[in-house]
C-alpha cells in the first residue's frame, strides 16, 4: 500500500519540500514539490526530483568495508569500530594527539548527525588538525562576519522579496539554487523582483543563467571584485552618496583605503570600464533598497575576504544594512544568544606553512603538507566524514598521494570513491529517508524566517543511524563506554546548565532537571534539537513563543515565522557594540591588494562552474543527473579557440599539473577565461555511473600554495593556465 510522506530536501542549500510517495517495500516511487510548504511553495529542482534514485543507489554502501592486504570486505559494525579504536591507539600511543586529523565534507552542512555531533567528536579526538570544506569554499565570508559584526555567523543575506535593486558578484543561483542565502525557487523570486519593476545586475566572468535573466550583466576578470567593490566605495565617498544608517567605527578608515582606488584604475585591473564602475555605484545609493550579495566566485579567489568585506561595507555605505529590502539577519528557530566576545583569526597556525586558524580549522589547502611532513605533529591518522577532497581541495593529486602514506584512516561516507578508497575502514551511513532531517545551519541564511523537521520515513533495519556512528565514534576516542544516548545527555545537561545560568534566558534560576523532563523525542537527536527550539528565540521557554519540536510535527509542511526584522543590535558580539567598518586585519590586506593594480593580467586563467543537475562529485552517479548540459567540458571564447587552434579537445597546463578534456565554445564567457565544473575527474572504482562519465578533475590544476591570506581559502578562480591543441 503507498504512502506519503512529507521531508525537506537535504540535496542543497534551499530546504525545498518535497512530497515523497513509497510503496510498501519502502521504495520512493514518485517526488514532487511540496505545495503546502510556506517557504518553498512547491518548488523542485532536477536534484530533488531525483532523490528516490539517490537514496536507493545500489553503489552506496551497506555495511562496513575494512582494507586488507587481499582488498575490502564487509564487517559487522562491532568489529568495524574494534578496527577503528586498534589504529587509533596505535597512532596515538606511539605519536600523541597531535598526530590525528579530520576532514568535514561539504554534506555535514545539510544533515542532523553532521551539525549536533562534529563538534563533540573533534573535541573527543583532541587535535586541531581540523579540515573542512569550509575553506574550499565559504570562509572568506566568515572571517569577514566575524571581524565586522563579532561572530562568524552572522550573515546578512539580501532580502530577496522586498529589494529594489540587487548586485549580485560571483554567483549563479539559478544553477547552484543559491548558496550562503537560503531561498528555494531562486530563480522565481529574481523573476518576482524584475516584475515589481526592481533592478537586477549581475557581475560574472562568464554570462550564466543568472546573468542572462538579468536587466544587465557586467563581464570582470576572474578574482578581481575586490578592485571593482573598491572602485565603487570610491564613489559612493568622492561623490558624497555615503548615508550609513547605522553608527560604525572605522569610517574614516576606510574612507582613506578607497582613496587608493579611483575607478579608472581598479577598471584597467578588473577589465571593468571606469564608467561603469562608477554607474554602478551611483545606482545602488539612488535605488529605493538595495543589497549587494556576493558568493563562491568571489570567497575562492585570491582577495576573497577583501571581496565579502567590501560586500558589507557598500551594504553599509548606503544605508542598506539591517533594513527592509537590504541586506539583513534571518532569525533562525534554533538561535541561541551568546554574549559578547572578540572574534580572532589565527589563535594557531598549521606545523608546515603557519597558515592561520579560521573557526576553529585549517586551510585543507595545507592538509598535503601536515601528512607528508614528518616531524612532531605530522598527521598520521585522518577521519574523514561526507567529503572527498581529493576532488574537491586544491591539487587534489597531491592530496590522492599524501592519503596513501597515511598510517590509518577511517572515512564516513556512503560511497567507495576518490577519498575514501585509501581508508582502513569505512563506515556508511543509512539511507536519506532513514534519517531525521532539520536544516541547522542552513536555516540561519534564509531570506525568510521559517522552521521545519522531517522525522525518518523509514525504520534503520538493525544498523546504526549516521548520528549513532559518529557519536559512537566521539565515545571511542574519548575511550568512554557508551552510546550515542550517553553522548547527548551529557550535551543536553551541558546546554541546560548554560541556560540556567545565562541572564534573560527564559529558564534563567529554573532547575535543569526539571526542564529536562520536559523534553520530547525518539532519540537523543530530536531532544536536543527540542531543547534549542524551547530556548530560540520564537521557543516556549525562551518567551518569544511556543515553538517546540512537538509544534514542528503537527506541522510536516513547516512553519513560516514571518519576513526578515531589523536586529543589528541583538546580532552584534564586537566589543564595541559597534560594527567595526575597518577590522586592522582587512586593512593590513588592503595593500596587498593596492599592490596589484599595475599587475599585467595573465593570458588565459581558469574559473570553475555549477551545474544545475550537481551538487559537488557524490551526485554523478545517478543517471539522470549526468549527461545533456551536466558535462564536464572546457567553456572557451569562440575567438580565443579560433586562435589557439583548438579542435574537439584541448590540453590546459597550470604550474601543478595537465588535463585533456572536450572544448566547448561559447561566447557566453569573456575573452581570456576558461571554464572546468567542479567535482568530476572520478576514479574511485565504486561508482559505476560517474566512473561511465569520469570527466576530468579541476582541481589537479589549482595551487595548493596560493591562498587568500586572512582566510587561507583555497584560490580556485584566476588560475593561470595555457591551452594547446591535442596533438
Amino acid at each position: 500500500m503507498a504512502s506519503t510522506v512529507h521531508r525537506t530536501c537535504p540535496l542543497c542549500e534551499a530546504v525545498c519540500g518535497l512530497t515523497l510517495t513509497l510503496d510498501d517495500a519502502g521504495h520512493v516511487t514518485g517526488v514532487r514539490g511540496d505545495r503546502d510548504d510556506p517557504f518553498s511553495k512547491g518548488f523542485i529542482c532536477p536534484k530533488g526530483a531525483s532523490l528516490g534514485r539517490l537514496d536507493e543507489d545500489p553503489d552506496r554502501l551497506r555495511e562496513p568495508l575494512l582494507k586488507e592486504r587481499a582488498g575490502w570486505r564487509a564487517a559487522s559494525w562491532e568489529e568495524a569500530f574494534a578496527a577503528v579504536r586498534r589504529g587509533l591507539d596505535e597512532v596515538t600511543a606511539r605519536h600523541g594527539r597531535g598526530a590525528v586529523g579530520v576532514y568535514l565534507g561539504n554534506p555535514n552542512a545539510h544533515t542532523m548527525a553532521g551539525a549536533l555531533y562534529a563538534t563533540p567528536l573533534i573535541k573527543a579526538l583532541g587535535t586541531r588538525n581540523v579540515f573542512s570544506a569550509s575553506t574550499a569554499d565559504q570562509m572568506p565570508k566568515h572571517v569577514a562576519s566575524g571581524l565586522m559584526f563579532g561572530h562568524p555567523l552572522a550573515v546578512a543575506v539580501p532580502d530577496l522579496d522586498r529589494t529594489d535593486h540587487l548586485l549580485m558578484l560571483g554567483a549563479n543561483p539559478l544553477e547552484s539554487n543559491g548558496s550562503l542565502c537560503t531561498a528555494p525557487d531562486f530563480p522565481g523570486r529574481l523573476k518576482a523582483l524584475r516584475r515589481r519593476g526592481g533592478r537586477l545586475v549581475v557581475v560574472d566572468p562568464r554570462r550564466t543563467r543568472t546573468a542572462a535573466l538579468a536587466d544587465e550583466h557586467v563581464f570582470v576578470r576572474p578574482g578581481t571584485d575586490a578592485y571593482l567593490l573598491f572602485g565603487m566605495v570610491h564613489t559612493l565617498f568622492a561623490e558624497d552618496l555615503v548615508t550609513p544608517s547605522h553608527e560604525v567605527n572605522g569610517l574614516d578608515e576606510v574612507r582613506e583605503a578607497a582613496k587608493q582606488f579611483p575607478p579608472e584604475a581598479v577598471a584597467r585591473r578588473a577589465g571593468v570600464p571606469a564608467d561603469v564602475v562608477v554607474r554602478l555605484a551611483r545606482e545602488l545609493a539612488a535605488a529605493r533598497t538595495a543589497a549587494v550579495y556576493g558568493r563562491i566566485g568571489t570567497c575562492t579567489a585570491e582577495f576573497g575576504t577583501l571581496a565579502q568585506w567590501l560586500v558589507d561595507v557598500l551594504n553599509v555605505l548606503t544605508g542598506n544594512l539591517d533594513r527592509p529590502g537590504g541586506a539583513m539577519f534571518p532569525k533562525p528557530a534554533t538561535e541561541f544568544a551568546a554574549g559578547r566576545r572578540t572574534y580572532a583569526v589565527g589563535r594557531w597556525r598549521s606545523r608546515v606553512r603557519g597558515l592561520p586558524e579560521a573557526n576553529g580549522e585549517l586551510p585543507v589547502a595545507t592538509l598535503a603538507d601536515e601528512i607528508e611532513t614528518p616531524g612532531e605533529g605530522q598527521v598520521r591518522f585522518l577521519l574523514t566524514v561526507a567529503g572527498n577532497p581529493v576532488l574537491s581541495a586544491p591539487n587534489g593529486a597531491r592530496l590522492d598521494g599524501a592519503l596513501g602514506r597515511l598510517d590509518f584512516m577511517v572515512s564516513v561516507d556512503p560511497y567507495l570513491n576518490e577519498t575514501t578508497r585509501h581508508a582502513d575502514v569505512i563506515l556508511p551511513p543509512p539511507r536519506v529517508l532513514q534519517s531525521g532531517h532539520f536544516d541547522f545551519a542552513l536555516l540561519g541564511f534564509a531570506v525568510r524566517n521559517y522552521a521545519r523537521y522531517s522525522p525518518p520515513a523509514l525504520p534503520l533495519a538493525g544498523r546504526p543511524s549516521e548520528s549513532q556512528i559518529l557519536a559512537g565514534l566521539a565515545m571511542l576516542a574519548s575511550g568512554l563506554e557508551g552510546d550515542a544516548d550517553d553522548l547527548d545527555e551529557f550535551v543536553i545537561g551541558q546546554l541546560l546548565d548554560k541556560a540556567v545560568r545565562t541572564p534573560g534566558s527564559g529558564v534563567e534560576g529554573r532547575d535543569p532537571g526539571e526542564l529536562r523532563v520536559e523534553l520530547e523525542g525518539a532519540t537523543g537527536g530530536e531532544r536536543r534539537l527540542d531543547l534549542m527550539l524551547r530556548l530560540g528565540p520564537y521557543g516556549s521557554w525562551s518567551g518569544g513563543g511556543d515553538l517546540t519540536l512537538r509544534t514542528l510535527l503537527d506541522h510536516p509542511h513547516g512553519l513560516d515565522l514571518g519576513p526578515l526584522e531589523p536586529r543589528l543590535p541583538e546580532v552584534l558580539r564586537t566589543a564595541s557594540g559597534r560594527v567595526e567598518l575597518a577590522p586592522p586585519r582587512l586593512l593590513d590586506d588592503v595593500e596587498r591588494l593596492r599592490a596589484g593594480l599595475e599587475a599585467e593580467p595573465p593570458e588565459m586563467v581558469l574559473i570553475g562552474r555549477r551545474h544545475l543537475r550537481s551538487n559537488n562529485s557524490w551526485m554523478h552517479n545517478v543517471g539522470p543527473l549526468v549527461g545533456g548540459g551536466n558535462r564536464c567540458t572546457l567553456q572557451i571564447n569562440p575567438a580565443d579557440a579560433a586562435r589557439l587552434g583548438l579542435g574537439g579537445e584541448a590540453v590546459v597546463r597550470s604550474a601543478k599539473g595537465q588535463v585533456t578534456v572536450p572544448v566547448e565554445p561559447t561566447d557566453a564567457i569573456m575573452p581570456g577565461v576558461v571554464s572546468l565544473p567542479h567535482g568530476w575527474g572520478h576514479a574511485g572504482g565504486g561508482q559505476r555511473v560517474a566512473a561511465a562519465h569520469a570527466g576530468v578533475s579541476v582541481n589537479d590544476l589549482t595551487d595548493e600554495t596560493t591562498v587568500d591570506v586572512p582566510s587561507g581559502n583555497a584560490v580556485f578562480n584566476g588560475v593561470p593556465v595555457t591551452i594547446s591543441p591535442t596533438v
